[in-house]
């Protein structure tokens, strides 16, 4: 039959070494969320281990129940938003000047930004300067720091150079200027490497907690990555301290399924997010692979 696939030996064997590794990179997601949806000295009996065998929503409700977490996911909300589109949209402004051949001291810019992507001044004096910029204890110490990405300005300025000069000289002759062309020409062109660098920046700004547990002392700037992993960390003290929790609720929990609570809490809204940008993700990586 035309068109057919033939199952010879290397496709069977290819199929199957596929196949096995999806079911080992799902498989601790399947494990996690059996835990976390199942009562607490049940699972303390092991064998748990793909579905529910006594289903409780009591690690969850612990964790719900802590005021810290709406807090906690308001800033991180923010963070991944706010810094995402200005860390986009500054990088992009950047890539597109460092794609203009006529851009003066181009290479001279290029060689300074290389040089940052390989070597930095070290944690302590990176914190002085921030304590002398009055960006301890604020919201834009998230934000600010992460505004430009060399890594980033360098994909895009090669997404950049692909796009046909001619569209470039075109607007040029109808008057338009750098800044115009920039939103009105390059933008909509880059939806597919817009979306790719955005990904990588909204799982960086959810997953960060490194930089709050520096640079912040308030309770009200952590975000929601820091909070769970102090509930992980705490999590025994936690719940069994808590006033706020039921009697009832307490007998279904353990600290192992709490912890898988928080950790499917914290994973669940970037495996919501990707399905929706899969197709500009896996556009922008065939586009960085083809185009240099």
């Amino acid at each position: 039959m035309v068109g057919a696939k033939r199952w010879d030996l290397f496709t069977i064997v290819n199929y199957s070494l596929l196949t096995l590794f999806c079911l080992l990179t799902l498989y601790p997601i399947i494990y996690v969320i059996a835990g976390s949806f199942n009562d607490g000295n049940d699972y303390m009996r092991g064998g748990v281990y793909f579905f529910p065998r006594q289903f409780s929503l009591a690690s969850y409700m612990i964790v719900f129940r802590d005021d810290r977490l709406i807090s906690s996911i308001i800033v991180s909300l923010l963070r991944t938003g706010i810094g995402t589109i200005t860390s986009i949209l500054f990088t992009a402004m950047v890539a597109y000047a460092m794609s203009r051949k006529y851009l003066i001291g181009r290479n001279g810019y290029y060689w300074i930004h290389l040089i940052t992507l390989f070597f930095n001044g070290g944690l302590i004096p990176y914190f002085i300067l921030l304590k002398y910029l009055n960006l301890l204890d604020s919201f834009w110490v998230f934000i600010i720091p992460s505004v430009f990405s060399v890594f980033n300005m360098i994909i895009f300025q090669g997404f950049f150079r692909e796009i046909p000069e001619d569209i470039h000289e075109s607007a040029t002759m109808d008057g338009a200027g750098d800044f115009r062309i920039f939103w009105a020409l390059f933008i909509p062109l880059s939806t597919p490497i817009l979306a790719t660098v955005g990904l990588w920046n909204a799982v960086w700004h959810w997953n960060s907690f490194f930089d709050a547990m520096l640079f912040t002392n308030s309770q009200k700037l952590m975000p929601l990555q820091l909070y769970l992993m102090k509930l992980i960390k705490e999590a025994d003290v936690l719940t069994a301290s808590s006033p706020f929790v039921p009697p009832q609720i307490k007998k279904q929990f353990s600290v192992q399924t709490v912890r898988m609570a928080a950790i499917m809490i914290s994973t669940l809204p970037i495996l919501g997010l990707y399905p929706f940008m899969q197709r500009y993700f896996v556009t922008g990586i065939m586009v960085g692979s083809l185009k240099g």
